[in-house]
């Protein structure tokens, strides 16, 4: 996991037939992010996730509802009503 600027955040390795899906709560959980000047405790919760279709779980997505945490990942085709396609944040679209 990366901040906006690319730099690392937390790092989990896993044997290559562990699904991504099932990564990413535990990951999230790992973050800690240094407060300006060190003072208090480290944030643990970002303002948004961005994933690829991998992430989309309904699990995944309730989990980061529930910390409050903004979603940027599209949904599969096979969850989206006939006709629309992913990427409706900036709206709807027609396939």
């Amino acid at each position: 996991m990366a901040d906006g600027r690319g730099r690392s955040l937390a790092t989990r390795i896993t044997p290559g037939q562990a699904a991504d899906t099932q990564q990413l709560i535990p990951l999230l959980d790992q973050v800690r992010v240094p407060r300006p000047g060190q003072v208090g405790r480290p944030r643990k919760r970002p303002d948004s996730v961005t994933g690829d279709k991998a992430y989309s779980s309904r699990a995944n997505r309730k989990a980061l509802r529930d910390k409050g945490i903004t979603t940027v990942i599209p949904e599969p085709n096979c969850r989206l009503p006939p006709g629309e396609c992913a990427g409706r944040r900036a709206g709807v679209r027609r396939c």
